[in-house]
């Protein structure tokens, strides 16, 4: 508890000691009045000072007006036991709200609490100076130690550690990095030393980009939402005229037909049933479902712009994929040799040599499959053609290596391969000497991330991709997805997009998983857009409604999970609040349910749905 709470408390317990014992005591009359305004003023001194600041900025109807007015008429009733206890109870929902908000507060700020407060430059005499991580500029070298956040997104350039990304991914399992690896901000340094050269600034780094995507998420409200900030503003002052109608009017009928009017009894029943209407339990839990939800599906690592999103991404019924960096890997690797006339191994090796020099993701695959390290002087005469290939001397003979194209320049007959995947022909010495297949590794979770969407009610699965056709089919065959576009430019995905939202079935969503800059035009087009984001492009993370901080396409359908948990609690909420209240108040009306009552459904039901919002934090299951 902080120490407004500690006092609310300290005040609950003097105020509750004094109504007991003032029960307890034979007085009456004014004495026993005087007796009692002292827990009361006690306990609800600023509900009354609400009240009347309501009142003096014609803002009145609120819960602290409501609460004001029923005490105050029960106490001029001369019921004051209830009129204290009516406050009493009151405050205890209100402490005991404040504490759940608090709690769910900060156990998201704790587990957002990924702003480093200082990064390590090194001086010339090796010494670290601590500098504020706004003032590092890019490509500068910082040094992050044992136990330290990695401050902005950089490259190992010297050093080696494991780094818990907990916070970031929702994984526990640390990384291990090294020289010319990547690291992004937020992740803690658990072993070694580590010197990073920055690729960015404070401000671009991935800890500012999801700060800043948390703290803005609360500002977009979902339909639930504002329903009941307009319900609130029309509930509340309807309740209060019904309230003065159900005091005056039967009164006045009594009146009228000679049966007495019997204005005690009618007031009494009027001040119960504004007890009864106040609408704390829909004011206070709703937004705190979709905080919590909000803060457990970033606690997993998936991180929701706003509730909108949550609320759209509960109706997901199809999904469409982009391929590359999506389903799969996005990293190119051998997956068959077909030599001719040479072993597997001089093949590989040829290729590889001749490749030697390039940047390129497919030559950087031969040289990881071939395993060791390559003697640059084995190479000579290197020439890059641009699309098709290279050639080179390779061991004092001519190699070519690439497309078919390539193949046909030199005058070399290479077979037609259909096989999916990056077809590679090698020719050594003017001579045909086989093909090596290179493919893009599907990850390993994304059959799981498949068979979990159909299992959550995702009726229809679509791969969108660049890709040639055969490849895109084996991909989607092995996955379980079936319907394929294959061979798209950027806008033709836009119009497959645009075709599928018209499909779609009314009241359902469509979401689109991508994560390079060409996926950015459709992740805005869909109805939830949702990023790769460790990887992924800045165009495609800022065009997101979703983000998924380490790429695990099984996190799609935990993302669809979450959402739907916490909307069902949101529903739970209302409908349970809303439904105790009508028969309350009805209750209430009808002379069925006095002040203790009221309290309940006041008080309690609002102790019930926080209980029950506070849930959504719990993600662990899903």
């Amino acid at each position: 508890m902080n120490k407004k709470q500690k006092t609310m408390l300290v005040r609950i317990l003097i105020a509750a000691a004094l109504a007991i014992l003032f029960a307890l005591l034979p007085v009456t009359g004014w004495l026993r009045f005087g007796l009692f305004m002292i827990p009361y003023f006690t306990v609800g001194w600023d509900i009354l000072r609400k009240a009347l600041k309501g009142i003096k900025n014609r803002q009145p109807f609120d819960e602290c007006f409501l609460m004001a007015v029923a005490t105050i008429g029960a106490i001029a009733l001369g019921e004051y036991t209830e009129g204290v206890a009516v406050m009493l109870f009151y405050q205890i929902g209100e402490l005991f709200q404040s504490y759940a908000v608090n709690k769910s507060r900060r156990s998201i700020s704790a587990l957002m609490d990924i702003r480093p407060d200082y990064a390590n430059i090194e001086g010339e005499d090796g010494t670290l100076y601590q500098v504020d991580p706004e003032e590092v500029e890019v490509d500068s070298v910082i040094v992050v130690q044992p136990g330290e956040r990695v401050p902005i997104d950089g490259t190992v350039i010297r050093g080696q550690s494991s780094l818990n990304t907990a916070a970031l991914t929702g994984e526990s399992l640390p990384r291990d990095v090294g020289e010319g690896d990547e690291v992004i901000s937020g992740c803690i340094n658990m072993t070694g030393v580590l010197w990073i050269r920055t690729t960015c600034e404070f401000g671009e780094s991935t800890v500012s980009r999801i700060l800043e995507l948390v703290e803005n998420a609360s500002s977009v409200k979902s339909r639930p939402e504002n329903f009941i900030s307009k319900f609130a503003r029309i509930y509340t002052p309807a309740v209060c005229y019904s309230a003065l109608a159900l005091a005056i009017l039967p009164p006045l009928y009594g009146l009228v037909t000679g049966g007495g009017a019997n204005w005690g009894t009618w007031i009494y029943r009027a001040l119960t049933f504004l007890v009864i209407s106040c609408p704390c339990a829909l004011v206070v839990s709703i937004p705190l479902s979709f905080f919590a939800g909000i803060g457990g599906a970033s606690r997993a690592g998936v991180l929701i712009k706003g509730s909108n999103y949550m609320e759209s991404l509960s109706r997901v019924k199809t999904v469409a994929f982009d391929k590359t960096g999506t389903v799969t890997k996005g990293v190119f690797r051998v997956t068959e040799l077909h030599p001719q006339g040479i072993g597997e191994r001089e093949l590989l090796e040829k290729a590889a040599l001749a490749e030697h020099y390039s940047l390129h993701p497919i030559s950087r695959s031969l040289k990881e499959a071939c395993g060791e390290a390559l003697e640059e002087s084995r190479v000579r005469d290197v020439h890059e053609k641009s699309g098709n290939g290279v050639t080179a001397t390779v061991d004092e003979v001519f190699t070519a290596v690439g497309n078919d194209k390539l193949m046909s320049s030199l005058g070399i007959t290479a077979p037609p391969v259909s096989a999916p995947g990056t077809v590679i022909h090698v020719a050594i010495g003017g001579a045909y000497a086989g093909y090596i297949l290179i493919s893009d590794e599907v990850k390993p979770t994304a059959a799981e991330a498949i068979s979990r969407l159909k299992k959550a009610g995702v009726t229809r699965n679509v791969m969108l991709t660049g890709d040639r056709r055969s490849v895109a089919e084996k991909v989607a065959k092995e996955l379980g997805i079936d319907e394929v576009h294959a061979e798209l430019l950027p806008k033709d995905k836009v119009e497959l997009v645009e075709g599928l939202l018209i499909q779609r079935k009314a009241g359902s969503t469509l979401a689109f998983v991508g994560d390079g800059i060409n996926d950015a035009p459709v992740l805005t087009r869909a109805d939830v857009g949702i990023a790769m984001g460790a990887l992924g492009s800045d165009a495609a993370i800022e065009a997101a409604d979703v983000v998924l901080m380490d790429d695990d396409p099984v996190k799609i359908a935990k993302a669809i999970a979450i959402a739907r948990k916490c909307l069902r609690i949101v529903y739970e909420n209302i409908y349970f609040a809303i439904g105790v209240k009508l028969l309350c108040l009805l209750l209430g009306a009808t002379g069925h349910a006095g002040m203790w009552l009221a309290i309940f459904a006041d008080v309690g039901v609002m102790v019930l749905a926080v209980l029950n919002a506070i849930r959504a934090l719990d993600t662990r299951r899903l």
